[in-house]
């Protein structure tokens, strides 16, 4: 039988879940039940579901939890995580609560610029072109004010609009590179209706005022798009302690903790394999958060790991120093997010989110953010120089372990209670439960 289906989209969702199983499945019941049993039982809240994305057959669930005790600048937060990572909510709740004992997290924003562009070829003269553009640029943004009226009156819009000479790299090529402001919203929508709308105005005045004068002359529109690399879109998180202060912690008394606490940061800053890696455990607080309060965190992540190559080598994000006996760890970072539009309301859990942590605006939701990306990382880095990562993983992947081999709840009860002194392996964990 073939795979191949013509007119898939304008299946109801019984009909796609028939095929599915049929095509795909052999009619397997255990298949198609399990899709059913994954639908809401309101179904309004299953229709809402169904319409955010298109060949919608089922929901996929994301554990949902929360990370008590977040001290960010004197105001305490209980933050929403959606993430499937065993051990990475233990992690940055016991990370909040221990940095809550020593003054919290200290956070601000250093700037809230996005960007957009408009990307074409024109083969003639740039002088030319640059005069030209210069003397439209008034008349572009007085065109584009139906658009931008409402974000203005927010305190937003449009903030320059640029001329960029890219002929260097691609015989050519030029772009109109546009900063925004968005306010409270990511953003997206309103960038890209900009962005096209200049292109279709920027032809305008290109035919109006006869800038093609030359019959060898011409310019060919690629594209118009907003760009997810926003290296002015920044917030910062640090915290601070005296160095005597983590000695005194039973779990930090080593006295090399802060130098191998600081040089594991240093090797991140040298060493891609490592960088990525160092990376990747600040991406769990923070995408986690992203996710629960319903914003991209695919754009999300693509400007954090371009921000990371900004000066040419990938390198870690975090820093670590001490300073008149005093021990630093700070964060910066790209976060491009919203806290109106998209899902923020529409998605019922994702509004609840935005209760739970008092509905911040967007500037508060970054600076929460990157706090929990912050708490992350010293988590991680806590575990690598002292007991290792493994121990606190495991203990906690040690429930997904018990699942799978089918451990009865007395079976969990035990083994819980086993593995609080003996090693957490998949085959230790197995060979505990034949022997009961």
């Amino acid at each position: 039988m073939s795979n191949f289906v013509n007119g898939f989209s304008k299946k109801n969702k019984l009909e796609k879940i028939d095929w599915i199983i049929k095509t795909h499945f052999h009619n397997n019941k255990k298949a198609k039940h399990l899709l059913f049993s994954y639908l809401n039982n309101d179904e309004s809240i299953q229709n809402l579901h169904d319409e955010f994305i298109e060949n919608t057959i089922s929901n996929f669930y994301l554990p949902f939890a929360v990370a008590p005790n977040f001290l960010i600048n004197g105001k305490y937060y209980t933050i929403p995580m959606a993430i499937e990572e065993s051990s990475v909510v233990a992690a940055v709740s016991k990370t909040a609560k221990f940095w809550a004992n020593l003054g919290g997290f200290k956070t601000k924003i250093l700037g809230v610029e996005k960007v957009g562009q408009i990307h074409f070829f024109y083969n003639g003269s740039f002088k030319k072109l640059k005069s030209f553009f210069k003397k439209i640029t008034k008349n572009i943004i007085e065109d584009l004010k139906p658009i931008t009226s409402n974000m203005e009156k927010r305190g937003g819009g449009i903030s320059s609009l640029e001329l960029a000479d890219m002929s260097k790299k691609i015989n050519s090529y030029y772009q109109i590179f546009v900063k925004f402001n968005t306010v409270d919203s990511m953003g997206a929508n309103f960038i890209n209706t900009c962005l096209e709308k200049i292109t279709e105005i920027f032809k305008f005045y290109v035919g109006e005022k006869k800038f093609l004068d030359n019959g060898s002359e011409k310019i060919d529109f690629v594209m118009s798009i907003l760009s997810n690399y926003t290296p002015n879109c920044i917030a910062k998180a640090s915290v601070n302690c005296k160095v005597e202060d983590l000695k005194e912690n039973d779990e930090l008394n080593d006295e090399n903790f802060v130098e191998n606490f600081i040089n594991a940061v240093k090797i991140s800053k040298v060493d891609t394999f490592r960088a990525v890696t160092h990376n990747k455990g600040i991406m769990n607080g923070i995408d986690s958060v992203v996710i629960a309060t319903g914003n991209d965190f695919r754009s999300v992540e693509a400007g954090v790991h371009a921000y990371a190559s900004r000066s040419g080598n990938y390198s870690g994000l975090s820093d670590a120093y001490i300073k008149d006996d005093y021990f630093y760890f700070e964060l910066t970072i790209p976060v491009s997010i919203g806290t109106v539009g998209g899902l923020t309301k529409l998605h019922p859990l994702v509004d609840w989110a935005h209760n739970l942590l008092g509905n911040p605006n967007a500037a508060e939701l970054m600076q929460i953010i990157v706090a929990t990306g912050l708490a992350q990382n010293f988590a991680a880095i806590k575990s690598l120089v002292t007991s290792g990562i493994q121990k606190g993983h495991m203990k906690m992947h040690l429930l997904n372990v018990l699942n799978q081999l089918g451990a009865s709840p007395k079976q969990k009860e035990e083994a819980i209670e086993y593995f609080k002194n003996n090693l957490v392996s998949y085959k230790n964990v197995r060979e505990f439960l034949n022997k009961k």
